[in-house]
């Protein structure tokens, strides 16, 4: 499994590193949960879509942590990640994340701004363009932590309202629902119990 870190690039080093120690670490979950994760920061790969191409194709899965949603949809823009999806994907690598992972999966990104900050930048980055088209996987916008026991659930719940006041096509998800797409097939899946 590879993971991408970029949407937490602007949190500095050392904070991630404590968060990680004292609340959450997500390497730890998912080796808890018989993955081999792999992080892979997608800045070491700006400018160089062919050699992204070559390490990705060695994993089964491309799992999107959380954070800036608009700083991971930059990283994934200026590494080529965005151009050579599909192709991975055709070859039946499965993308996955969770919070600004599954932001970026819609066609657009424009209600998410109210919940991160469109024009966020990190150590590495050159522009700070803001980005608000998605990878184009989904029709529609997702908005994650909406009605959840989650510091940003009034922040979704504003994000829907927006979404909603812009006449935009939107899917809230509570924190452990999953969109799973297979083919033309998706399905909305409630948490596990």
């Amino acid at each position: 499994m590879a993971v991408l870190t970029n949407a937490l690039d602007a949190i500095p080093l050392e904070a991630q590193l404590s968060f990680a120690k004292t609340n959450y670490d997500p390497l730890i979950y998912f080796l808890q949960n018989g993955f081999d994760p792999s992080l892979i920061d997608l800045r070491r790969y700006f400018g160089r879509p062919r050699d992204l191409a070559s390490l990705l194709r060695q994993y089964r899965i491309i799992w999107a942590l959380g954070g800036n949603s608009f700083l991971l949809r930059r990283a994934m823009r200026d590494s080529g990640f965005d151009t050579i999806l599909p192709d991975l994907l055709e070859c039946g690598i499965v993308y996955a994340g969770w919070s600004a992972g599954a932001c970026v999966a819609g066609d657009f990104m424009s209600a998410v701004a109210v919940m991160d900050e469109p024009d966020a930048t990190a150590p590495g980055y050159i522009s700070t363009d803001p980005i608000e088209t998605g990878l184009g996987l989904l029709p529609y916008q997702i908005i994650p932590h909406h009605e959840s026991d989650h510091p940003e659930a009034s922040a979704a719940r504003e994000a829907v309202n927006w979404a909603i006041k812009h006449g935009l096509k939107y899917v809230p998800l509570r924190d452990g629902e999953v969109i799973v797409k297979n083919g033309g097939y998706v399905e909305v899946l409630p948490k596990l119990r």
